[in-house]
């Protein structure tokens, strides 16, 4: 239930729009199960990256700003949606540690994306890449110490 307030608080404020919003992180949304949502919204970070290395094939620079931001919010509604749930991570760790190793694989393909990137170019995907790092993170903390009280 805190995630739904949290998004419909971050709605509510005009920071994010459900106009804005893509397709699939509408669907994430729409999930009431919040580990589903975590995972759903991790996924389409995952297809937000594969859209931004089109995107800058293309030499589409909007497009590609608008993965970016995709991947963002993406990797930000999956941290709420798992910190909506109030669990432990050490003690109910199924939804955090998917999490976790999925963070670090998408780690690993914005980094390679990054060094793809002329040297002009990769200051567009660095708030993605910090705030995917702070999730990871954050995931990695709870995990090994569990939530602090």
């Amino acid at each position: 239930m805190r995630g739904t307030r949290t998004i419909l608080l971050l709605l509510a404020l005009g920071l994010v729009s459900a106009a804005s919003l893509p397709a699939d992180l509408r669907a994430a949304l729409a999930e009431h199960d919040l580990g589903k949502r975590s995972k759903l919204a991790l996924d389409n970070a995952g297809s937000a990256l594969k859209a931004a290395r089109e995107a800058y094939q293309k030499d589409d620079n909007p497009a590609l700003a608008a993965a970016a931001l995709e991947i963002e919010e993406s990797v930000s509604l999956a941290w709420d949606s798992l910190e909506s749930t109030g669990k432990n991570p050490r003690k109910s760790p199924r939804w955090f540690k998917q999490a976790e190793i999925e963070t670090r694989n998408l780690l690993k393909k914005l980094d390679s994306l990054q060094h793809d990137f002329g040297f002009e170019d990769r200051p567009v995907l660095d708030k993605a890449k910090a705030r995917l790092q702070k999730v990871h993170d954050d995931l990695l903390t709870g995990l090994m110490e569990g939530k602090s009280k």
